[in-house]
């Protein structure tokens, strides 16, 4: 498996609309690519402008193929005018054992 941490920084204005993209967006990788096992929305309780995204994929290749698509590319466009900042870290799942 290929685990995706997205770290997301929206501008301070688009807090709601950023909240709101990133939970549809995910709501739609889960439901329409077979190669996306998990895919969750996290908000910083703390900073709200502050987002985590953790996304398993059965492989690099799909985590690739998530990329292709065009749901994805009306999401990287609809929130390109919100984003102050992005990071992306790559792993690989070596253990499930605590996973409910």
């Amino acid at each position: 498996m290929f685990v995706v941490a997205v770290f997301f920084e929206a501008k301070r204005e688009a807090v709601s609309e950023m909240r709101a993209a990133l939970i549809a967006h995910a709501a739609e990788a889960r439901a329409n690519e077979p190669g996306c096992q998990q895919f969750d929305v996290s908000q910083d309780p703390i900073d709200p402008a502050s987002f985590l995204l953790y996304e398993v994929f059965d492989s690099e290749a799909a985590f690739n193929a998530h990329h292709e698509l065009e749901h994805y590319a009306r999401f990287a466009s609809q929130i390109e005018p919100w984003v102050a900042s992005k990071r992306i870290l790559t792993y690989t799942l070596i253990d499930t054992t605590g996973m409910v």
